[in-house]
């Protein structure tokens, strides 16, 4: 059976968003005692995350854009965009543990303690554009694993895969000169964030052909997803060949979630994983990492990282 580890700890409720913000500490709760209740937390790795130090932020975002979030979490202001990004004194420390997780999701299988790593982290991170902070997001996690497994490991060619409900902006636009890291997207469109997601944005310069997005409309459910992974990314990864495999898990493309429209259920879900996973095997040596993005209701939620958890699990 595979040994599939969780990074979860308590710091990560630290970052406090605000009363009836939807990012909210209860989602990890509803997490972690699902994952109890349903006996997989006995069956998972246990793995400790890490403060990431902020030059490898630097990777993908700016010195300017970390100092920002830093003075703001020091001063106690509690917005970071003019929009809905709350942050609290605490969240400059947690959102580099939650950076922190998704690279040592990567050393777990790198130094083979794990096949595979899920982070239940937050803040989420696909919407971090490199030089601000968006959509409940501070720092791209996905991103800076993503960094971190081709400097630390000597990994070439990434895949990123995103199949939160909403295009994961920051992690294209981080990208999309770049030919070495894959990021691939299937999410509702048109929604959030407005401005990106279409299937015309393939990449620019030499990362033309590296950016593959599957905007799907309001009311897509399991078969429109999967048929996007079946004909669109299945096939793309038979000439990039990814040497390693991150997923931005974002669950609130679930039938109940309050911000999607879209119908996906958790059977869809783990099909999905099914689907990387068996892309991880067949081209990148089974090394895969999850890393939480959204997911805001609750049992939805629970429900769906019990499902990739449980796919991540099954053998071939």
């Amino acid at each position: 059976m595979p040994r599939v580890g969780l990074i979860a700890h308590p710091d990560f409720s630290r970052h406090d968003s605000g009363f009836g913000h939807p990012e909210r500490p209860a989602r990890l709760v509803a997490i972690q005692s699902r994952l109890d209740e349903t006996g997989l937390s006995d069956r998972l790795v246990e793995i400790a995350p890490r403060i990431l130090e902020a030059d490898w932020l630097e990777t993908v975002h700016t010195a300017r854009h970390i100092k920002d979030v830093q003075r703001r979490c020091e001063r106690n202001i509690h917005l970071m965009d003019a929009g809905d990004t709350f942050i609290c004194p605490a969240s400059f420390e947690v959102g580099r543990l939650a950076a922190g997780a998704a690279c040592e999701a990567v050393e777990a299988v790198m130094d083979n303690r794990a096949d595979a790593v899920f982070c239940a982290a937050r803040p989420p991170g696909h919407h971090a554009e490199r030089d601000s902070a968006m959509g409940f997001c501070l720092f791209n996690n996905a991103a800076v694993a993503a960094r971190y497994v081709q400097a630390v490991h000597g990994m070439e060619r990434v895949l990123i895969v995103d199949w939160d409900v909403h295009h994961g902006n920051g992690t294209q636009h981080i990208f999309e000169e770049d030919p070495t890291v894959f990021y691939f997207s299937a999410h509702q469109y048109p929604h959030y964030p407005w401005f990106s997601g279409s299937s015309g944005e393939r990449g620019i310069g030499a990362g033309s052909g590296t950016n593959l997005n599957a905007p799907l409309p309001a009311g897509a459910g399991d078969e429109q997803f999967l048929r996007a992974f079946d004909e669109l990314l299945a096939p793309a990864m038979e000439c990039f060949q990814p040497e390693f495999v991150i997923v931005s898990a974002g669950f609130d493309a679930h039938v109940d979630d309050p911000l999607s429209g879209t119908r996906v259920t958790g059977d869809g879900f783990a099909e999905m994983t099914r689907r990387v996973r068996q892309l991880a095997r067949m081209y990148a040596n089974d090394r895969l990492i999850s890393v939480l993005e959204g997911g805001y209701d609750l049992n939805g939620l629970a429900l769906c990282v019990e499902y990739h958890l449980t796919a991540l699990l099954e053998t071939g």
